[in-house]
């Protein structure tokens, strides 16, 4: 087995790139499982790591998040490093691109437009993306984004070109109708079976419409759900704790029970 001298650390940005840099092409050419990597054996690991930068971002822990941040930068490269194998591109091709994207799409900086806020900058960008061949504003949104992350950025980009409302008492008045048509689907106070079709394209409606009122108050959705299931987790594990240190388990326990435990947990 090669024995290869260790980069040394750097404090220098251009020179601590250089150093994953380095470390990536050695491993590409000399560990057994970096060989047999594919950018499609490789997709479903970054995916994972970037949920694993959004769950340290949620929780607010910076050293998580420099760890995860390299953990992503270092997929990014791999990618990068893979297509050069080919001639395809490489990463000064992607660092590049990228700039060259950035400073067509801020005229206001790198041009002689003007803005007066940062509604004109989002509709600037749009506008440039479809000068650049994009056939639809919503094209730039992934089809396989998680549909309540889909839903925040379609609006986005429909705002972007000016198709939205006007105020935020208009968005929960469409709230109140969706929610009202939802209820007409099915009566709560009996078991009346329901069509399930109907009723789910309405809670569908009663979603989109929540997603946008939230966009108008500056709720950002996903977050805000992500923050309910860790709230959740945790006073559901104290109760099961709880539970536990009891000597009972939660199947055989009361709701009544249950909630002693519970209205614990949320005052902790």
């Amino acid at each position: 087995m090669p024995n290869n001298p260790i980069p040394a650390a750097a404090h220098n940005p251009a020179d601590a790139f250089n150093r994953l840099l380095t470390v990536l092409d050695t491993l590409r050419t000399q560990c057994p499982w970096d060989k047999k990597q594919t950018m499609e054996t490789l997709r479903h690991l970054t995916i994972e790591e970037t949920y694993e930068l959004s769950d340290a971002i949620l929780e607010g822990n910076l050293n998580e998040i420099k760890k995860e941040l390299g953990d992503v930068m270092m997929h990014l490269v791999f990618y990068a490093r893979i297509a050069s194998e080919t001639n395809d591109f490489n990463i000064a091709d992607v660092l590049n691109g990228v700039c060259d994207k950035l400073v067509t799409r801020h005229p206001h900086i790198y041009g002689d437009i003007e803005v007066q806020n940062e509604e004109d900058v989002k509709r600037n960008w749009e506008q440039i993306k479809l000068k650049e061949g994009n056939k639809s504003v919503l094209a730039g949104v992934p089809g396989s984004l998680p549909a309540l992350v889909k839903a925040a950025r379609i609006q986005e980009k429909a705002r972007g070109v000016g198709f939205d409302w006007e105020n935020k008492n208009q968005v929960w008045e469409k709230v109140e109708e969706e929610l009202q048509e939802f209820k007409a689907e099915f009566n709560v106070e009996d078991n009346t079976a329901i069509d399930v079709e109907k009723a789910e394209s309405e809670f569908g409606d009663v979603l989109f419409s929540l997603i946008n009122y939230a966009r108008f108050i500056n709720i950002n959705p996903e977050n805000a759900l992500e923050k309910t299931n860790k709230k959740f987790i945790k006073r559901f594990q104290y109760l099961e704790n709880k539970a536990k240190e009891n000597g009972k388990a939660l199947a055989d326990m009361t709701l009544a029970e249950m909630d002693i435990y519970w209205n614990e947990a949320k005052k902790l």
